[in-house]
C-alpha cells in the first residue's frame, strides 16, 4: 500500500512537471530570434513604414535559414488580444515554425509596491495566455532588482508567484543573464535555487556576461553555472558591443559546456553583429549545426 501510494505521488508529480518533446535533428534544435531584426520588422519601440509585421517577417525563416523555429521578442508583437495571438499562431503554424520561447520586455515593477507587483503579474499572465495559444514552451521575464540587487527575498517571492501561474498553464518563466547590475549569473542562480520549482529556469546567453567581465574563462564558469538550470532555451551569439567595443566568445568552448550539462532544449540565433542581421544570423547557424552534429 505503502509502495502504491509512493508511486502514485510520483506520477502526481511528474504530470506537474515541463514536458516538452525536444527534437535532435540539430536544425530542429535551432531558432531565429527576432529582436536582431530591429530595423526590419515593426515594432512598438521602432516603428517606420515599410517595415514587415511580425507574421511577414516569419514567412521568411524556413526558406532564408532552413530552420524551424521562431523567437518572437514582445515588442515586435502588435498585442496579447486573443484574436490577434490567434492569427500570429496560425502565421507560424504556415510558415512551419515553433515558437520556442517569447523574451517579454515589458515595464513592470514585480518588486515595487503591492499594487505594481499584481499588475506585474497580470501583465505577464497575459504573455503566459499568449504562449499558450502559441505552443511556446516558456516567456523569458527580467529577474527584478528591488530596493537592494543583492537581496533576492524580493525577486524570489515575486518570481515564484509568477512560476505558479506558469505551471498552471505548464508554462516555463526564464531568467537570462542579461542586465550585469541585477542579472549576473550567480544571482540568477541564486534566485532560481531559492524558488525551487522546475517552473522556474535559466537562459544561458552566449555572450552577455562577457560585459561584466570582459574574460572568457569566467564567461565559461558563468555558463557551466547556468546550463544546468536551463529548460528549453539559450541564446547563441558570438560578439556583443558595448560603447563601440566588441565582446567576443568561442562558440565551440560554449556549445561543449552545453553538451556536457546534458542541454537538449532549443538555441536561438541573437546576433548582435554588426551589419546585415541574415548574414550573421547564417553565420550563426552554420556554427550551431556543426557543433550540434559533432
Amino acid at each position: 500500500m505503502t509502495h502504491l501510494l509512493n508511486r502514485r505521488q510520483f506520477l502526481a508529480a511528474a504530470s506537474l512537471l515541463p514536458s516538452v518533446k525536444f527534437p535532435s535533428d540539430p536544425r530542429h534544435r535551432l531558432a531565429v530570434a527576432t529582436y536582431p531584426f530591429r530595423d526590419v520588422i515593426f515594432s512598438s519601440r521602432k516603428p517606420g513604414a515599410g517595415k514587415l509585421t511580425l507574421q511577414q517577417f516569419a514567412a521568411t525563416i524556413h526558406e532564408k535559414f532552413n530552420v524551424y523555429g521562431i523567437e518572437p521578442w514582445s515588442p515586435h508583437f502588435e498585442s496579447v488580444e486573443s484574436a490577434y495571438v490567434a492569427e500570429l499562431a496560425a502565421a507560424f503554424n504556415k510558415a512551419r515554425l515553433k515558437v520556442v520561447n517569447i523574451p517579454c520586455d515589458v515595464r513592470v515593477k514585480l518588486c515595487g509596491t503591492a499594487e505594481e507587483r499584481e499588475q506585474a503579474l497580470a501583465t505577464y499572465h497575459r504573455w503566459i495566455d499568449a504562449a499558450v495559444t502559441l505552443g511556446s514552451p516558456s516567456i523569458r521575464v527580467h529577474c527584478p532588482a528591488g530596493p537592494d540587487p543583492a537581496d533576492i527575498s524580493c525577486a524570489v517571492e515575486g518570481l515564484k508567484a509568477l512560476a505558479e501561474y506558469g505551471k498552471s498553464k505548464r508554462i516555463v518563466i526564464n531568467l537570462e543573464n542579461d542586465n550585469p547590475s541585477s542579472e549576473d549569473p550567480e544571482r540568477i542562480v541564486k534566485v532560481i535555487d531559492a524558488a525551487a520549482t522546475p517552473y522556474l529556469r535559466s537562459l544561458p546567453d552566449f555572450c552577455n556576461s562577457m560585459l561584466i567581465h570582459n574574460d572568457q574563462d569566467y564567461n565559461a564558469r558563468s555558463l557551466a553555472a547556468l546550463f544546468p538550470h536551463a529548460y528549453n532555451i539559450s541564446h547563441v551569439k558570438d560578439v556583443e558591443f558595448s560603447n563601440g567595443k566588441p565582446y567576443r566568445v568561442d562558440m565551440d568552448r560554449i556549445f561543449a559546456i552545453a553538451k556536457k550539462a546534458h542541454y537538449r532544449g532549443y538555441f536561438s540565433m541573437e546576433s548582435e553583429s554588426e551589419g546585415d542581421p541574415h548574414e550573421s544570423t547564417k553565420l550563426l547557424i552554420g556554427a550551431a549545426v556543426r557543433n550540434l552534429s559533432a
